[in-house]
């Protein structure tokens, strides 16, 4: 799995999801919350009914208990009369029977009022009286239209039972069931079921509501963690442009005007970068003792040396000259090794590029050469101007000493592909009789000279590649487009970005 490097996209990705699983949680605990409360209102309602039917019951069994008493109850008494499982009510002359029989309640019937769902048939809506002991439906709803109702077996004595169930017509209900004692002998199951696709449809629409206002809130909350994200980063990015700055060489030290847990950040990298130039100071220092050190004798030996006669004074300003030159290359060299370590100098190279074709024109006006330059104003080097000056100002003199009558300068910056720093590309072309591949491979040694007719040291093109390690670019050499050598210098770029 790749890593995620952003530190915005890690904060960003992190509270998406925790805000995703929560809200989650919270609409899922609503709605069930939600579907909770909308059962309890249900089961209230249906219990309100077994009540009804229990009280009804009641009634019933107490006319019985009259009519077994010895009581006379009129054929034409209103009898409680709805919902036999027969359908039919109470025939005349039916109680004396029962009062013969004891207390047998199958011919008697239960009138239930409030609710006329009960008597259409299969409205979804039912109630049952169960004998107990036998199981066999005492009394039922008109809507069940002699069906039954698919019931669990209720052992508890006195106990509740609720739940689910299928209708007679293959709809789902909520069930209450209820034990009830009249005596000793006489246990009923009190049974009510109302349908519950009202209940259902309730409860998906709140789900749907829910999910929307759940959406919608999260969508506000990303965005009120997407601007406190960018909020709180913001001190970085005044950190990273800052340093920049820095580097680019517009400013000398961070600023340090910044949160407490980055300030601490930003002083020790001032203390860093003084304790660099401090570094950077003595090192100069050291390098110009050494030099003077080195230069006042060998002047005394050059001076003694020319003053005399002969083969071995010729012999020795010969030498002196050459120790001159190599000390004076090497003291250079570590100079700049020294200026190289820096931070924050930045040059821009248009303005040196103009300069040294303006000087190389003047040098080699006599051979009638036509130099063009191509530089962008935008483009800087990351290192001293006297390094690029020397660098660039070396692979021109080399190209005017060979060419024939054009020379060209191009520079322009390189992206990497693989997300380091840009580069500068400086090249110098030619149309003289350039370099075998062997030759370029000779030419950049330190002291190699190809031709011995051309006034130099040998020490141009070692020079500006030792330069450029230096800076850890590169100098390649190629044939050109024009015909001659082509030299390319690959610097450091100094982006507004560094």
């Amino acid at each position: 799995m790749k890593r995620i490097r952003s530190l915005t996209l890690r904060m960003l990705l992190a509270a998406a999801v925790w805000s995703v699983v929560s809200l989650l949680i919270a609409g899922i605990v609503l709605v069930q919350l939600y579907r909770a409360a909308g059962e309890r209102a249900f089961d209230e309602r249906i219990d309100f009914y077994v009540t009804v039917v229990i009280g009804a019951l009641a009634g019933v069994t107490d006319r019985q208990e009259a009519v077994a008493g010895g009581d006379s109850v009129s054929g034409g008494e209103q009898g409680i009369t709805e919902g036999r499982p027969d359908g039919q009510g109470t025939q005349p002359g039916q109680a004396d029977v029962n009062a013969a029989e004891g207390t047998d309640l199958s011919s008697a019937s239960i009138d239930l009022p409030g609710e006329p769902r009960f008597r259409v048939p299969l409205s979804g809506w039912y109630w049952t009286v169960t004998d107990k002991a036998t199981g066999d439906v005492l009394f039922a709803s008109p809507s069940l239209l002699g069906d039954t109702l698919s019931l669990p077996e209720v052992s508890a004595k006195d106990g509740v039972w609720r739940d689910y169930a299928t209708g007679p017509g293959g709809e789902e209900v909520r069930v209450s069931q209820r034990v009830i004692s009249f005596g000793p002998d006489r246990g009923y199951v009190v049974a009510v079921a109302g349908e519950t696709s009202a209940l259902s449809h309730e409860i998906s629409k709140f789900a749907r509501q829910v999910a929307i206002t759940l959406s919608v809130f999260a969508l506000g909350l990303f965005g009120a963690v997407l601007l406190q994200v960018k909020i709180g980063t913001r001190p970085l990015d005044r950190l990273r442009a800052s340093f920049a700055a820095v580097r680019r060489g517009d400013a000398e030290k961070i600023d340090e005007d910044l949160p407490s847990e980055l300030a601490p950040l930003a002083m020790e990298l001032n203390a860093l970068i003084a304790v660099n130039r401090e570094t950077v100071e003595r090192a100069r220092g050291h390098v110009g003792n050494l030099a003077h050190a080195l230069k006042t004798p060998l002047s005394v030996i050059t001076n003694e040396a020319r003053a005399a006669r002969g083969p071995l004074a010729e012999k020795v300003a010969e030498q002196s000259a050459i120790m001159r030159t190599q000390i004076e290359h090497h003291l250079d060299r570590a100079s700049m090794a020294a200026q190289r370590r820096v931070i924050g100098v930045a040059t821009d190279v248009a303005p040196v590029a103009e300069r040294l074709v303006r000087a190389m024109g003047k040098i080699h006006g006599a051979s009638g050469l036509d130099i063009v330059a191509d530089v962008p104003s935008a483009l800087r080097f990351r290192g001293e101007r006297q390094d690029l000056e020397e660098m660039l100002g070396n692979l021109l003199d080399n190209a005017c000493k060979w060419a024939n009558s054009v020379v060209s300068l191009s520079v322009w910056q390189v992206e990497d592909e693989r997300g380091a720093r840009p580069r500068l590309a400086l090249v110098v072309e030619d149309d003289g009789p350039g370099l075998s591949e062997e030759e370029r491979k000779l030419a950049v040694k330190r002291g190699k000279r190809l031709d011995e007719t051309v006034p130099g040291s040998g020490l141009g093109l070692s020079i500006v590649s030792e330069l450029a390690g230096l800076y850890g670019g590169r100098l390649s050499l190629d044939e050109a487009t024009l015909g001659g050598l082509q030299t390319r210098l690959d610097l450091p770029a100094a982006s507004e970005e560094a």
